[in-house]
């Protein structure tokens, strides 16, 4: 049975990365075909590429692909384990001091 729930975690964790490596390489193609479009019509119409349009695209669905990968790979600076282990020791703390009034 348990090896059954590990089997079951590690393959989400797999599939879980799968469809990260899969969004970050459409991000990729995606991404620069519409800077490559981009690019070839600015050259032509004599604008200028560097302006911030020519990159909203890439810099908002990028800001999505790093919350992708985050998600997959646990990484978290705000909430991490450190933060969960001090926030319950708060709670035990505060729930002693809160015993110790009643005796």
């Amino acid at each position: 049975m348990e090896n059954d729930n590990k089997l079951n975690r590690a393959k989400k964790k797999v599939e879980e990365m799968k469809g990260f490596y899969i969004h970050l390489a459409v991000y990729i193609v995606i991404n620069a075909f519409i800077l490559a479009n981009v690019y070839m019509r600015t050259l032509g119409d004599g604008e200028s590429f560097w302006k911030f349009s020519t990159f909203f695209t890439p810099i908002f669905w990028g800001i999505g692909v790093v919350f992708h990968a985050a998600h997959v790979f646990n990484y978290n600076p705000f909430f991490g384990k450190s933060w969960e282990e001090r926030q319950i020791q708060k709670y035990i703390d505060k729930d002693k001091r809160e015993a110790e009034k009643f005796k």
